[in-house]
């Protein structure tokens, strides 16, 4: 029996939810809403009373899989890992084909988030590299080349 309908988003929780939505519109995710959220559903849910945050739903042109970003207001916020690497536990990374990886990868340098090794190509099938994003998000970009 399957239970998964469809996959509907990613969630990745932030502090600066400014900074890191603008980062994602640079790369050319469209915000499809904003609002805050609070209350006995989201207590329930996440398991933590009194709760407040606010989210961020992104979405790639065209359509697909959307990016949610959270950013909590209550309780305070818990520091992550931001330099974690690809072999620690837990989400690895966000990943998106771009129609030109260099492009990307130079915008990305001069909004000042740098690659994490390199660019790499896999095969005659794909060129890929791993950019640390905002607060260390690692966002992996791929361009089909074959």
């Amino acid at each position: 029996m399957a239970f998964v309908r469809r996959f509907d988003h990613v969630g990745i929780t932030v502090a600066d939810l400014d900074a890191v939505t603008a980062f994602f519109v640079g790369l050319g995710l469209e915000v499809q809403g904003r609002m805050p959220v609070e209350g006995e559903f989201l207590d329930t849910v996440i398991g933590i009373p009194g709760s407040r945050t606010e989210i961020v739903m992104l979405q790639p042109p065209g359509g697909g899989t959307c990016l949610e970003l959270s950013s909590f207001t209550r309780p305070d916020p818990v520091p992550g890992s931001p330099a974690a690497m690809a072999n620690e536990l837990g989400l690895r990374n966000v990943a998106f084909e771009v129609d030109d990886l260099r492009a990307a990868v130079d915008w990305a340098a001069a909004e000042g988030y740098g690659l994490v090794g390199d660019i790499g190509q896999f095969e005659n099938a794909w060129r890929m590299a791993y950019v640390r994003g905002p607060e260390g998000i690692i966002v992996s970009l791929a361009e089909r080349v074959g």
